[in-house]
């Protein structure tokens, strides 16, 4: 009878998918460079939730995204090597071709911006509420130097500027 009890409850239960810690290094033209935290990710039942634990970043808000590819590696374009330009663009399996709100019908990639304090820590999670966490795994957490409008206006992909620290969902 107890191990049929087990069973029922086994298969009742709504299991939660296990947390991922993404580690975040710095990139640059060189490579991937020193560690600056991880950023937590968590399922809930409003979509993914992305807790920064990130040190040694320049304050304000940064353009914040889920990139197609598994990689920080740079790659070369139009004869410059860019930062972790192996990871490819947003992430956008629905191919909406847009850049635009976390919650509306641009790439699923696109996140709300990362806050960075003035002691350069970032602690604030993020939620991404058309994400699951079986979404995340395969592919690249990026953080940009700037901000992000969340449009393709006035500037491409929200104007968050350059690549500044990576990691990879495994």
């Amino acid at each position: 009878m107890k191990q049929v009890l087990i069973l029922s409850l086994l298969l009742s239960s709504n299991f939660a998918l296990a947390d991922i810690a993404v580690p975040v290094y710095l990139v640059d033209e060189a490579g991937t460079g020193e560690s600056v935290g991880q950023i937590l990710v968590t399922e809930s039942k409003y979509g993914v939730v992305l807790t920064p634990a990130l040190k040694g970043l320049s304050p304000g808000l940064h353009g914040f995204h889920v990139h197609q590819n598994p990689s920080c590696d740079t790659n070369e374009q139009g004869g410059k090597r860019v930062p972790a330009g192996a990871a490819g663009g947003h992430l956008d399996p629905a191919n909406a071709n847009k850049h635009g709100t976390p919650w509306g019908d641009g790439h699923i990639g696109d996140l709300p911006p990362l806050f960075v304090d003035a002691n350069g820590v970032a602690n604030q999670p993020v939620l991404a509420p058309r994400l699951k966490l079986q979404d995340m795994s395969g592919h690249a957490l990026m953080i940009h130097a700037g901000g992000d409008n969340h449009s393709d206006h006035p500037e491409k992909l929200g104007g968050g500027a350059g690549r500044i620290a990576c990691g990879v969902i495994q």
